[in-house]
């Protein structure tokens, strides 16, 4: 059950992570969403999703 729950949360954070109009906003969304849920490691990783995120849209 805790999988389930964790994996749901991953993909909301994946998902936050793409929000925004520049990297910036979305490197701050995806910090956001992964400090809720992993902590310090956890903002690295979704700060680092927006960024990837924002490279790949703005090809």
């Amino acid at each position: 059950m805790r999988a389930v729950s964790i994996t749901a949360f991953a993909a909301l954070a994946l998902a936050l992570a793409g929000c925004g109009h520049n990297t910036e906003q979305r490197a701050a969304t995806g910090a956001a969403a992964g400090l809720i849920l992993g902590g310090p490691v956890g903002a690295a990783v979704g700060a680092g999703a927006g960024v990837v995120i924002s490279k790949t849209q703005d090809r």
